[in-house]
């Protein structure tokens, strides 16, 4: 009895535990319109990525928590010295002690252009 109600409430942490990882930074907007005479129904889905907060949640370990630089470079001026692509690139890859893909698809973008317009 008391092994199966270990097991039940291990089995509920862990369960528990990875609905609290939900990511928060990235919020989903969805648009549906009815064209009357068509009868069509026509979906667009708009992502938008607060980059600061993924920076904020990504980033500040090794940067700082204004980007001033720790363990990792001061990035507050990065885009005066990368261009998005560049900047996309060091994300996606990594360079030196920077880890690669710690953000990906829509955060990447984000992420890349915000740090960008640093200058």
């Amino acid at each position: 009895m008391k092994k199966a109600l270990l097991a039940m409430l291990l089995g509920s942490a862990l369960v528990l535990g990875a609905c609290g990882t939900t990511n928060k930074t990235t919020t989903n907007e969805t648009t549906t319109t009815k064209d009357q005479t068509a009868n069509n129904t026509t979906t667009t889905e708009t992502t938008k990525v607060d980059a600061e907060a993924v920076a904020k949640q990504k980033c500040i370990s090794c940067h700082g928590n204004n980007l001033e630089g720790s363990v990792g470079p001061d990035l507050r001026k990065i885009g005066a010295t990368l261009s998005e692509s560049q900047i996309k690139d060091v994300l996606k890859n990594g360079k030196g002690n920077m880890p690669a893909g710690l953000v990906s698809g829509d955060e990447l973008d984000a992420v890349a252009k915000w740090l960008s317009e640093k200058k």
